[in-house]
């Protein structure tokens, strides 16, 4: 909810104020330069910086007959307003250590003076200063909401400057340049509001008026002052030229008559014939906030502070067009349905911050109806009762902290509201990157969610997709469509690999099976060299048309491993069942690297049931480092188990495989692996605090009761949801 507001505030903002701000930006950029082009011209002389006040006045007084003012400004120009031995009045840049005069100030380009009107008034005086202040303000709102924005979704101040995944190029650079420049933005838009307010009114800045006592100067007989030299006046020989901004010579020979001087933050009065500082005052706070401001606005003290803020500006610029570009995206993946919510068959609800997720949402939307089923496509915000659906599609991101994109912030309420009166088969596919540590988080949340629910029917294991990979997308297609007994092909400019990308892969050895559903082990060597490992998949087709058959692959012995169980007029199985040594087979090897073996862990746990130990077996033989890793696997019988036991047991004495703990369902104590697990609740969630993972291959429902009961451990014993071990990469799952 705290997402939305501040994406919401920061939209109307910009909304209610680009006009301006495209102006104010321009005229900004543009009046950057002027600085610029007064700090190359020629009248700053050298080493102006170590010049006192004692050094320079003499000789000023001495070249010229009458000197009302002297002023050094931000480029540390001197210039003197007076007369010369003439009596013509005099306005000059002047050489404070010779007295000679170098330039004549120059007035403000017509052009210059024609923007300066534009950015402070818009040439409508005072009600266009309103509207500029006004600007100025809202900038600054943008500023805060998008810095909010940011945090949210850099997961923490700590990592407001990490690096950022590249969604898309406004996308990208809405974020890495506002990181960039919040900073000189923020002080644009604070100074900016602040001069605003000085100049209604809203800010005191008053002028100080020094208190002198005249009384005392003139109770002193002029005779009696003791007459200095300006060079011998002590506070002249303490201050350096650049140190003052103005001085105002005295208008005549009076006592009473004095100098003033003008710093950044104070005004003395100096008398003229003694040197004594007659008062001092201190600037009051607001003036110096004023000068500060006008500082920091205009760039007027900097040259390299003037381009900052020009490429601030011109950031202001691009923000405008990447925002819109990024709202208009988000418009654009509104979805006109041919057919209702309520007539669907398929229901696809997608959880996305920036519309991304919407293109592969659109894929499978798409396919649906071009094979004439009834497809709805909506928001997660959108969940309702659905009273023809018989598959839920859900594909989401995450945002910020593991938190549901805007567009889902009420799914969890919703389905908890809105039951399905009907059972109806789901899927989660979770998008992310691997660069954040909540990687698909909510996608695992939401996929916990649906497992609770009594109509919800799991069809195949929740997948994910790391930087909108097309390969890891189209293995959840397969795997969908397989179970689903639906057609899903993706399309060629989506996935980089083509289907076509076959192997011929020959086999070596068949176990066979006589029990109508035992469990046989099939090996097969591939007459290419390839990158592959255990858990990746092997896609295979029986019929040679699209009905595909994936199975999990162990590597043993340099050859390809399946475990598989033979099911009564299995296409699959009764196709693999069948092939004897020496016979080849068309086939596809799929990367699964979301289930490799974690190389880096201090600990594994391997969970399967049935044919699912197929990848472990693999895993366990490639260990050559010797983690130690922990099976815990569950059969019907100890016949099915017979097949894997000579292995595990010479791996245990390699010390491949730390230790294996097996439950029979329907002989002895007739457990499950649940309850091998529930016995070692302590050393489970001791190894996820170790930083340890968990594998767990096999059937769907052998995955929901695992998931509850890794559920109660984490929250009893770590008190954290499954879910936040899911996302940082401790539980991995691969089951169908």
């Amino acid at each position: 909810m705290t997402i939305s507001v501040w994406r919401y505030s920061h939209l109307a903002l910009a909304v209610s104020s680009f006009l301006l701000l495209v102006l104010a930006s321009v005229t900004g950029i543009i009046l950057a330069f002027e600085p610029i082009s007064q700090k190359i011209q020629p009248f700053r002389v050298d080493n102006i910086d170590k010049l006192t006040l004692a050094q320079t006045l003499p000789v000023l007084k001495k070249n010229y007959a009458e000197i009302s003012t002297l002023s050094v400004d931000a480029n540390q120009f001197v210039q003197i307003t007076g007369s010369d031995a003439d009596g013509k009045k005099l306005t000059a840049y002047v050489d404070p250590q010779t007295g000679k005069l170098i330039g004549v100030p120059t007035e403000q380009s017509e052009f210059f003076q024609w923007v300066t009107a534009l950015h402070r008034s818009l040439f409508v005086h005072e009600a266009g200063r309103f509207f500029i202040g006004l600007t100025a303000f809202l900038l600054l709102l943008i500023t805060v909401s998008g810095t909010m924005l940011i945090i949210q979704r850099q997961r923490g101040v700590k990592r407001f400057f990490t690096r950022i995944v590249r969604d898309n190029f406004a996308q990208y650079y809405h974020v890495v340049l506002g990181r960039l420049s919040l900073i000189p933005i923020f002080i644009i838009a604070l100074s900016g509001t602040y001069l605003s307010l000085a100049r209604f009114g809203l800010i005191g800045t008053e002028k100080i008026s020094p208190k002198i006592d005249f009384d005392a100067i003139r109770s002193k007989p002029e005779r009696k002052l003791p007459q200095r030299t300006l060079a011998d006046f002590s506070v002249f020989q303490n201050t350096r030229l650049t140190d003052v901004r103005s001085i105002e010579f005295p208008f005549s020979e009076d006592p009473e008559d004095y100098y003033t001087l003008k710093f950044k933050d104070r005004e003395l009065t100096v008398n003229q014939l003694t040197g004594d500082i007659l008062s001092e005052n201190q600037y009051p706070m607001a003036m110096l906030m004023t000068n500060l401001s006008l500082d920091l606005h205009t760039g007027r003290a900097s040259g390299l502070w003037a381009i900052i803020l020009a490429l601030a500006s011109g950031n202001i610029l691009f923000f405008i067009y990447s925002g819109f570009a990024i709202t208009w995206k988000r418009r654009a993946n509104r979805v006109k349905n041919k057919f209702s919510a309520d007539e669907s068959r398929f229901v696809i609800l997608v959880g996305s911050e920036n519309g991304n997720t919407f293109r592969f949402a659109r894929l499978i939307h798409q396919q649906l109806l071009k094979q004439g089923e009834k497809s709805f496509l909506g928001e997660l915000n959108n969940y309702a009762i659905f009273p023809k659906a018989e598959h839920l599609l859900i594909l989401t991101a995450t945002y910020g902290l593991g938190e549901a994109p805007t567009n889902a912030t009420r799914f969890v309420t919703l389905v908890n509201k809105y039951p399905q009166v009907q059972p109806v088969r789901y899927s989660v596919v979770g998008f992310g990157s691997h660069a954040y540590p909540d990687f698909c988080q909510f996608a695992f949340e939401v996929n916990q969610l649906l497992s609770r629910q009594s109509w919800a029917v799991p069809l195949v294991d929740i997948h994910t997709v790391n930087d909108r990979s097309p390969d890891e997308f189209g293995l959840w297609a397969e795997a969908w469509s397989q179970q689903a007994n639906q057609p899903m092909p993706v399309s060629s400019d989506l996935l980089t690999t083509p289907a076509t990308d076959f192997d011929t892969l020959t086999v070596t050895n068949n176990t066979g099976t006589a029990q109508p559903e035992g469990t046989f082990l099939i090996r097969l060597r591939s007459q290419r060299r390839r990158g592959v490992t255990s858990g990746d998949l092997l896609a295979i087709y029986p019929k040679n048309d699209h009905r595909e058959r994936l199975y999990s692959i162990g590597i043993l012995e340099k050859e390809i491993q399946l475990s598989v169980r033979l099911h009564p007029d299995g296409l699959g199985s009764g196709f693999l069942h069948r092939l004897t040594p020496g016979e080849t087979i068309q086939a596809r090897i799929v990367s699964n690297e979301h289930f490799h073996f974690p190389k880096k862990a201090p600990v594994v746990i391997m969970i399967a049931n049935g044919t699912g130990i197929a990848p472990f077996l693999g895993m366990i033989s490639q260990n050559k480092q010797q983690i130690p890793c922990h099976l815990y696997c569950g059969f019907r019988q100890s016949v099915s188990f017979d097949v894997y036991r000579d292995f595990l047991e010479a791996s245990r004495t390699t010390q491949k495989l730390t230790n294996f703990q097996v439950a029979y369902s329907r002989e002895g104590e007739k457990q499950y692996v649940s309850n091998l697990l529930s016995q070692d609740a302590n050393f489970i969630a001791n190894t996820l605090m170790m930083n340890g993972v968990i594998m767990i291959c096999g059937s769907l429902s052998m995955q929901k009761d695992i998931i509850e009961l890794l559920e109660t451990i984490c929250q009893t014993k770590l008190g954290n949801p499954v879910s936040f071990y899911q996302s940082h990469g401790q539980i991995l799952m691969d089951c169908y």
